[in-house]
């Protein structure tokens, strides 16, 4: 059984969505550890009543990117995880952070990279800037982490149409419900198959 950390800086839907899937069997891991950037955040909750240790390391309580990261370092290496699965996580990652855990770093990210992808592209903002490219397609990208912004190998995409009403907000809404849940169950449960 692999053993998986979530790192996490909002309300936590997609780490529901995974701890929901380690507890009916369908993927082969035992999430071990919460992170989240952001004390405040409902996913801490989520954690909590599933009974995974929780830990919060934000950037604003370190001098630097480096402190912060060899902060995560040092938890991670206490879990022995396998996996990082980066739910709704809101940081960059400094380079000795992902040379630590080389293809072991999973990002969700809410659209088609590498279109709408990079810096600042993150959570509502990428939804604002489908609808304002007028793009008919959308989709939710699972990838490796690398040092680029949401520049790493890509895993999966799966597709969705953007309706011609589609708000930023009810785009991003369909897209969790109906495509981004899945696709970072259904990855996370192959890696942990290997």
């Amino acid at each position: 059984m692999k053993r998986l950390a979530v790192m996490v800086s909002g309300g936590g839907t997609n780490l529901q969505a995974l701890i929901d899937a380690c507890a009916e069997g369908k993927i082969n891991g035992a999430i071990v550890a919460v992170i989240s950037s952001n004390a405040e955040t409902y996913a801490l909750a989520r954690a909590a009543r599933a009974g995974i240790p929780t830990h919060v390391v934000s950037r604003k309580d370190c001098s630097d990117i480096a402190e912060r990261d060899a902060k995560l370092i040092k938890i991670l290496a206490g879990c022995d995880i396998d996996y990082v699965i980066l739910a709704g996580y809101l940081g960059i990652f400094g380079a000795d952070f992902i040379k630590a855990y080389p293809r072991k770093i999973i990002n969700i990210h809410p659209a088609l990279l590498p279109r709408h992808g990079g810096i600042g592209m993150y959570g509502i903002n990428v939804h604002r800037a489908v609808i304002a490219a007028g793009d008919t397609v959308t989709g939710a990208t699972a990838h490796y982490v690398n040092e680029t912004v949401d520049g790493g190998e890509i895993i999966r995409q799966v597709r969705l149409g953007v309706l011609p009403t589609d708000t930023p907000e009810t785009l991003q809404q369909r897209l969790l419900d109906s495509v981004e849940h899945k696709l970072l169950t259904e990855v996370v449960a192959e890696l942990c198959a290997e």
